[in-house]
């Protein structure tokens, strides 16, 4: 199976402590998001779990005992954009976490980390020449330390928009600007860019348009082929990315990024946030009374087989150019 900790918060970031002492214990609880006293328990073995799936924008509090999985497999991605505390209030600096970057590439490898340059929206402020200049400059400053990043471009859910006033959708002239640019330089840097969820439309520039987190990148990362069955894929159609078995919860998540749709409201982080105990089992709080707690149905997807994704990543030649 895979085990994700980066849907619904960013547990590297704020709750590393919580996390390697769940490594250490052996399992983790977790509420079901709209049912809260359904509660999954989850094995947590080398065993079972093939890999353990990071999304982050900050990794480095992880650092100091990344000794204690390196049993399992693992892979990575941080997400770094040029934004300005006015949208990222409580992400460090880009630099800080490029640094980061690099250091978490050196102890886990290449094949390992993903960079996220997500989600894309346009401004006043952050206009297209802007992200062309930014993408540009921090591509070349990860060059060797990574060679894909992802992009997407801004949804506007319901809490998006709450949140963020004023923000509008990427329109298909500046998608299609992004695309052909963004490609080019990332193939100058060797990097492959990819999107989800976002259609076929940039695959005219060379862009791998296939998914983010599919079997074929995380085959990649821990060097061996999965047998994933159908059920385990996202629910969302058109989605190829294995994204369930995630050990966070919403609300929970202290950056306070604009454009977030995991949280609601900043009070509401504040208050899960300040129920958070590193000891529990439960990211958030301790056990209720009346949960129900089962145990996840864990298998080993692993069929014995080598990896052959390596044979088709590379960095495209687009048609056209």
């Amino acid at each position: 199976m895979i085990l994700n900790t980066g849907n619904r918060t960013d547990i590297p970031a704020y709750y590393s402590e919580w996390f390697y002492n769940r490594i250490r214990a052996g399992f983790v609880l977790v509420r079901n998001p709209y049912y809260p006293q359904q509660v999954i328990r989850y094995r947590l073995s080398p065993e079972l779990v093939d890999c353990l799936a990071f999304c982050t924008k900050n990794p480095a509090p992880m650092f100091d005992r990344l000794s204690e999985i390196s049993a399992f497999k693992q892979f990575w991605f941080v997400t770094i954009t040029p934004y300005g505390r006015d949208i990222e209030p409580h992400v460090p600096d880009q630099e800080q976490v490029m640094e980061a970057f690099k250091r978490l590439s050196d102890a886990v490898g290449i094949k390992s980390v993903g960079w996220r340059y997500d989600p894309i929206f346009i401004s006043e402020r952050y206009s297209l020449d802007f992200h062309l200049d930014s993408f540009e400059r921090m591509a070349a400053n990860l060059n060797g330390y990574t060679d894909h990043c992802v992009i997407s471009f801004i949804d506007l859910y319901r809490k998006t928009k709450r949140n963020f006033e004023g923000v509008r959708e990427v329109s298909a002239e500046d998608r299609e600007v992004i695309g052909r640019e963004f490609s080019k330089i990332a193939r100058s840097q060797g990097m492959q860019i990819r999107t989800c969820f976002e259609g076929t439309d940039l695959e005219k520039f060379g862009v791998d348009c296939s998914g983010c987190m599919t079997p074929g990148v995380l085959e990649r990362a821990i060097g061996s082929s999965l047998k994933v069955p159908k059920n385990r894929h996202t629910s969302r159609e058109g989605c190829n990315c294995l994204l369930g078995s995630d050990i966070g919860a919403y609300n929970t998540c202290g950056h306070g990024c604009r454009y977030c749709y995991a949280n609601h409201d900043m009070q509401t982080v504040k208050h899960n946030m300040a129920n958070h105990d590193p000891d529990s089992p439960f990211l958030i709080g301790h056990a209720m009374a009346g949960d129900i707690i089962k145990k996840a149905r864990q298998e080993s997807y692993l069929d014995g087989q080598l990896s052959l994704f390596d044979k088709n990543w590379c960095v495209a030649d687009p048609i056209g150019n």
